[in-house]
């Protein structure tokens, strides 16, 4: 992929962070809490993306997956948010929670200047991304690390859809890449007639 989701790189950056202050900056040192909030903000980032392509792409294709990613992150949250209240506990705000939330800024932001065919891939390349990273998180260092049953039994649910996101993903990204060789190739073609 020529860019790269936002959240490998903070991912990438938290597992090189010195000893000396890895604790502090570890995903797998979070409480169940905290954890639940980098699930929240995570959603909602997925969310405003989904928006951010229904707004942007005339893409069938890309529509649908951004339909389901509002669907299915929504849903997510509504089920977090009642267990939370069901458990009267608040979700407690991060590093992580903010690192997510500035780096979806940044990409927002970026993203929002493509048109077209550049759009969709950019969506798409950073869907796959997001969820290979954000999936490896809740499989690796959430899930092994949560405490409540309650609250470990939604992440695993969760996981499982979302591994489903990230494989609806990477066929997007392979059948939007065709879709560019096949316009190469006919722009090529008829160059050479």
């Amino acid at each position: 992929m020529k860019f790269k989701s936002l959240i490998i790189a903070g991912a990438m950056a938290l597992s090189l962070t010195p000893a000396a202050i890895a604790e502090e900056n570890d995903p797998a040192a979070l409480n169940d809490l905290e954890i639940a909030h980098v699930a929240y903000v995570a959603d909602n980032i997925d969310i405003r993306y989904a928006h951010l392509a229904l707004a942007i792409s005339d893409n069938e294709a890309v529509r649908e997956f951004a339909n389901t990613m509002i669907r299915d992150h929504e849903a997510v949250n509504e089920q977090a948010l009642a267990l939370l209240a069901k458990l009267e506990v608040q979700p407690q705000d991060n590093f992580l929670s903010q690192n997510l939330q500035a780096g979806s800024e940044e990409l927002i932001n970026e993203m929002s200047q493509l048109r077209g065919a550049a759009f969709d891939m950019r969506y798409a390349e950073n869907e796959l991304g997001y969820h290979q990273a954000v999936n490896n998180l809740v499989e690796n260092a959430f899930i092994p690390n949560i405490e409540n049953a309650e609250v470990k039994a939604l992440f695993e649910a969760g996981l499982e859809i979302f591994k489903v996101h990230e494989g609806h993903a990477e066929a997007m990204v392979a059948s939007l890449a065709g879709e560019a060789e096949a316009a190469d190739h006919g722009g090529h073609e008829g160059k050479g007639s």
